[in-house]
């Protein structure tokens, strides 16, 4: 399956919430659910919404974290299958690897000003984890990684303007960033409540994959 290109606004309203995939366009009045606050398509308006229970409940949660994340099928079914394994709940073990998916892990920083832009920087070979380039967006960093920006990319306009761009934003409790010098630890594997804001409800993630 190949990766969604079209207008990520249109992801937001299909879902009928804001999944923060434009960055700090996102937290203002031209934000594509506060202007236009109903499904894409040429009849959307005037369409009337499907109570949606059962599949296709857990259909659209899965769909949403993937958007989320901008991760393809076949890699959300690949960390699911590891969460599966992992000790403790699978549905938190889920979200907590994605969210240390390392473009995520960028994205948690600042350094990008969404999931989308930092997956880009780290392609393009501007980070490094523990001293080594990883230009492997789905790189899953470790508690006790360092990740930083590597020498030659700390004047590269996109990531200053990222930081200065989300400064406001605190950063998670699971990672201690120094913002001025373009670099973080993962502290701790993220707990549930420390995960994204964003409403979801794994649980029902959990109950599609195992039928």
């Amino acid at each position: 399956m190949a990766r969604y290109r079209g207008p990520v606004c249109r992801l937001c309203r299909r879902e009928g919430m804001k999944l923060f995939l434009k960055g700090e366009r996102c937290h203002t009045e031209k934000c594509a659910i506060e202007r236009r606050n109903y499904v894409p398509g040429q009849h959307g308006k005037d369409r009337k919404i499907k109570k949606i229970v059962g599949y296709g409940l857990q259909l659209r949660e899965k769909q949403k974290v993937r958007r989320i994340y901008g991760v393809l099928e076949a890699q959300f079914r690949n960390t699911f299958a590891k969460a599966v394994k992992m000790k403790g709940i699978t549905g938190e073990n889920l979200l907590a690897t994605l969210e240390r998916r390392l473009d995520s892990v960028i994205y948690r920083m600042g350094l990008g000003a969404s999931r989308s832009q930092a997956r880009q920087i780290v392609r393009h070979g501007h980070i490094q984890v523990n001293g080594r380039k990883v230009n492997i967006p789905s790189f899953i960093v470790k508690p006790g990684e360092e990740i930083s920006v590597r020498e030659s990319s700390k004047n590269h306009p996109t990531i200053l303007s990222s930081r200065d761009a989300t400064a406001h934003a605190p950063a998670p409790s699971w990672m201690d960033v120094d913002r001025e010098a373009l670099k973080g630890r993962i502290i701790s594997t993220p707990r549930r409540d420390e995960l994204v804001q964003i409403p979801i409800n794994e649980q029902l993630i959990v109950e599609l994959y195992s039928k």
